[in-house]
């Protein structure tokens, strides 16, 4: 891990036995205790790995609304404030985003499709939300380790993509065979004239995990290839029978199934709407900042 961030500059890893041996434990006492939302149990939980990794400086994403965990901004800002204590008393400057999740971030919603979106954000294409919010972390980032570079520039030349091809490859990983895809690929079309209000990020989820993209149990079956590829993002104008959303699954049959709740998770209303802001507050050491 160590020789590969100097070689390469960066590294993925997870909370492995090795590095938190006492995590499954903790989570488990915290289960049957009813503690699992204590807010200094969760704060704790994320920022002992944050630090046991080693990191000088971390920049944090906390989310809230229908698609996370925190329910609302004041939960989030309340457990950003808490993870922020936590890491500047370790000795690390820390920074943390409290960002919405009531409507998804991107245009797409599934494992191998998100990878493909995420690698395509590293080739500074795609999503101009999903981009910016990547440039918000970078920046971030970049100012809490002394680095003053462009970062729009970086992220448009695709040397973003090219470190992360490096890295996937020295940890063993084979882009060149590519991403799964999903046999049926079929359109669910809206019901209505108007505008895209908002999409349940909740609702897309589950919807999702009926496709097979998560899992209910532990012995599920993931299929990497199902999920959702969204055309019409909030603020879109669609008319009756435009693609809302491609769902991408095993067969049409799966499709047939969640095609009315992914319907229904989309709200459209007949005046014009301008989609909100992602970011919705910054949290240092000096306190709480809101977005304008």
């Amino acid at each position: 891990f160590i020789q590969q961030v100097r070689e390469i500059g960066i590294a993925v890893a997870a909370q492995s036995p090795r590095m938190v041996p006492a995590d499954k434990l903790l989570y488990a006492l915290r289960d049957v205790t009813a503690t699992v939302p204590s807010l200094p149990l969760i704060a704790s939980s994320i920022m002992s790995k944050k630090i046991a990794a080693g990191a000088d400086a971390i920049v944090l994403d906390v989310k809230f609304g229908r698609g996370a965990f925190m329910p609302d901004i004041a939960a989030a800002e309340d457990l950003a404030r808490e993870m922020v204590v936590l890491g500047e008393g370790a000795g690390r400057r820390t920074v943390a985003l409290v960002t919405a999740m009531d409507n998804p971030l991107g245009r797409s919603v599934g494992n191998a499709l998100e990878v493909q979106e995420a690698l395509d954000a590293l080739a500074g294409e795609g999503d101009e939300e999903l981009l910016e919010v990547c440039l918000r972390v970078t920046r971030e980032m970049c100012d809490l380790a002394g680095v003053s570079a462009d970062v729009a520039k970086v992220l448009r030349s695709g040397a973003g993509r090219e470190r992360f091809e490096r890295m996937l490859a020295a940890q063993g990983g084979h882009l060149e065979r590519g991403l799964p895809l999903a046999p049926a690929r079929i359109a669910v079309g809206a019901d209505v004239d108007g505008y895209v209000e908002g999409i349940d990020a909740l609702e897309v989820g589950l919807s999702a995990l009926e496709l097979g993209a998560g899992r209910t149990r532990k012995e599920d079956r993931i299929d990497p290839a199902a999920g959702f590829v969204i055309q019409a993002p909030v603020g879109a104008r669609v008319r009756k029978g435009e693609p809302l959303v491609t769902v991408h699954a095993r067969t049409p049959e799966l499709v047939e199934r969640v095609a009315s709740r992914i319907r229904n998770a989309w709200r459209i209303v007949d005046r014009e709407v301008r989609r909100p802001p992602h970011v919705l507050a910054r949290v240092d050491r000096d306190g709480v900042t809101k977005a304008d």
